[in-house]
């Protein structure tokens, strides 16, 4: 049996911090009760970074269906800034405050790899980068995670479920178990090119016995133009400079007429390092740094109680508005507001926050994820553009 919780449980409130348990039963049996705003911000984001990609606002959905709230959000993949709200929820503090807890890791953890995710496809530029990391947390959490990683930025995922839950297909290459199998990587590969459908791209583990680039030729002799790539997935041990080590992988496959076979690296990337090794490789596999990816520490805070502003000690009171300028990208936090105001460049400014839920109901239908991805990477791409001198 696992030990996770289902929907059931977390829809009936058992997973939450008992003192939102207590809380509502001191307010019940009070019989108090008061209509609040309650908003999601996060004060600092991971690693100091100056912006974050905002998701999980499709199960965030899942939970508060039917519940008499209302939810003003941010689109589904929105780049957000420390300090501005992404979310806020309007309704009876007893009808949703029990679900902080669940709210809060929804958004949390999702945020925080398609944040990674993001920045690791940017790093690449056009690259491909697959999500890599399922084997690094528990089960139940892969479709999520690569759900995830795909959206910020990852071109695929390799866990079957991930795959289906964003209608793609999996992605993949090889096992270091099939080269041992077969006894090496010739037999590995062919076999490879026997069994498994056409469609799939041939993609050869080119590290396990001897030297990388005497795998790689005798991959690249064993299909010929059927092979795709080679993929070096190198242990730290075995490394020292890994960029010379792709080069010469390059170099032996080049002038044995092997020059359109790509080269994909995987094990222990981040960002950095994708960018150093961008010269060299076509594509990367990265697991553990966007699986494993630091949480958005969001925070819910009521700032709004029956109509009036009120927040604790360090919060903004009063409901509030991101407004961002469709033409300069500037972007600022004002009481909330229904006008649309012209920037100083002469854009307009129009509200991030957007009406989500109306008393229960969704609003409109939920993207689907590759059409979050293609809004990450719009905005992304605006980034970079805006950072060039």
């Amino acid at each position: 049996m696992f030990q996770i919780a289902s929907f059931d449980e977390i829809k009936a409130g058992k997973v939450t911090d008992v003192y939102f348990e207590r809380t509502i039963k001191i307010l019940k049996a009070k019989g108090i009760d008061k209509r609040v705003k309650a908003e999601f911000i996060a004060k600092e984001l991971p690693d100091n970074a100056e912006w974050g990609v905002f998701t999980g606002l499709e199960e965030c959905a899942a939970l508060l269906k039917g519940m008499k709230v209302n939810v003003r959000a941010m689109a589904e993949g929105s780049i957000f800034r420390p300090l501005q709200p992404v979310m806020e929820i309007e309704g009876m503090y007893t009808d949703f405050g029990i679900y902080e807890t669940a709210l809060l890791g929804l958004i949390c953890q999702a945020s925080g790899v398609a944040t990674r995710a993001a920045r690791c496809k940017m790093a690449a530029g056009d690259r491909k980068v697959i999500s890599f990391g399922a084997r690094r947390m528990h089960p139940v959490l892969a479709p999520m995670i690569e759900r995830n990683a795909y959206v910020g930025g990852c071109d695929g995922v390799s866990v079957l479920r991930s795959a289906e839950l964003i209608e793609e297909e999996p992605m993949g290459t090889m096992p270091h178990a099939l080269v041992l199998i077969m006894g090496d990587v010739e037999r590995a590969i062919k076999a490879f090119d026997e069994v498994i459908e056409p469609n799939v791209m041939r993609t050869a583990l080119v590290d396990t016995f001897v030297d990388e680039k005497f795998e790689a030729v005798r991959a690249a002799e064993a299909l010929g133009g059927r092979l795709f790539a080679v993929r070096l997935d190198t242990p730290g041990s075995r490394r020292g400079n890994f960029y010379r080590i792709i080069e010469e992988v390059k170099w032996e496959l080049d002038i044995r007429g092997f020059g359109n076979v790509k080269i994909y690296v995987s094990g222990g990337l981040n960002e950095e390092k994708v960018s150093e090794l961008n010269p060299v490789v076509d594509g990367y596999g990265i697991g553990t740094w966007i699986s494993n990816s630091p949480v958005i520490d969001y925070a819910m805070d009521i700032m709004e109680v029956e109509g009036k502003p009120l927040a604790k000690r360090g919060k903004w009171s009063g409901s509030k508005s991101v407004i961002r300028c469709g033409t300069c990208g500037s972007e600022k936090i004002v009481p909330f507001t229904t006008e649309r105001e012209h920037c100083d460049c002469g854009g307009i400014h129009e509200d991030m926050l957007k009406p989500f839920i109306k008393d229960g109901d969704l609003i409109g239908s939920l993207p689907k994820p590759k059409d979050i991805r293609k809004y990450v990477q719009s905005q992304t791409k605006t980034l970079s553009q805006r950072r060039k001198p």
